[in-house]
């Protein structure tokens, strides 16, 4: 197929690379900013434009911006686009956005894995959810994208909603918790990799069990002999110890709102 890459941040810069690999025709990169697009542009050694107008003519506009710009711009994208069917890879923004810009063939390619731009991602192991605006059009979408995973599977718009709620707990309040650890550790000069055995083998547990049954610590434990000890070390920081204290209490509702 030939595509047009509309964004150069980080999903951009992740599946660029993937979708030449699979053979299609990457027709061009556009960004709102010349040196974004220029450099992956380079890269994928094809032109680039921050003008929506000078976007080649494409089979496929993968959308890739920031929701509000993408809220802001889809009826500017939409105008543009042609023939091109119309895919945003966004968790939280509705198929029907296209639809309400004036678009006649869209959809959405959200793939579900955390990215930066200097990630090197296993396409193989990351699940693709897509949509579209028709059968035919959902069909187009599918093809695609199997050709850069495996895991295709079809959800509306509101599954994909409450997919991407579980996913920010999953992966972002996550990595929000390791860098709390990161600085309570440094506070006492140890360095963050101390503990990566410890999120190693958390991950590697919930890969064949559920996450529930998986849970350790004080908390689950009922052991409110070490939370208090821990809310006493965090006395100083009262934004640390009361979000230490709202997490355990939600872990085990037994503690209830006396710890």
């Amino acid at each position: 197929m030939r595509i047009a890459l509309v964004g150069a941040g980080n999903v951009a810069t992740c599946i660029g690379p993937r979708l030449k690999e699979a053979g299609h025709d990457v027709v061009s990169v556009y960004s709102r900013t010349a040196e974004s697009a220029k450099e992956l542009a380079g890269r994928l050694e094809v032109p680039y434009t921050t003008c929506f107008r000078n976007i080649p003519e494409a089979d496929v506009f993968l959308v890739m911006l920031r929701d509000d710009a993408l809220m802001e711009r889809a009826a500017e994208i939409a105008s543009c686009a042609g023939k091109a069917v119309l895919l945003h890879t966004a968790g939280s923004v509705p198929m029907d956005v296209w639809r309400t810009a004036g678009a006649s063939r869209y959809g959405v390619l959200y793939p579900m894995q955390t990215f930066s731009r200097t990630s090197v991602v296993d396409w193989e192991s990351v699940p693709l959810f897509i949509e579209g605006s028709s059968d035919q059009v959902t069909g187009t979408v599918r093809e695609l994208a199997l050709t850069v995973s495996p895991d295709v599977v079809v959800l509306s718009s509101e599954g994909r909603r409450k997919l991407h709620v579980a996913a920010v707990f999953a992966c972002n309040f996550s990595n929000h918790m390791y860098a709390i650890a990161d600085k309570l550790l440094a506070d006492e000069g140890v360095p963050f990799r101390v503990m990566l055995p410890l999120v190693r083998e958390t991950a590697r547990k919930v890969e064949t069990i559920p996450p529930r049954d998986a849970q350790t610590g004080p908390a689950v434990r009922g052991d409110r002999k070490v939370l208090t000890e821990h809310l006493s070390q965090l006395g100083d920081r009262p934004e640390l110890a009361g979000l230490y204290r709202m997490i355990s209490i939600d872990i085990n509702k037994e503690l209830d709102d006396k710890l």
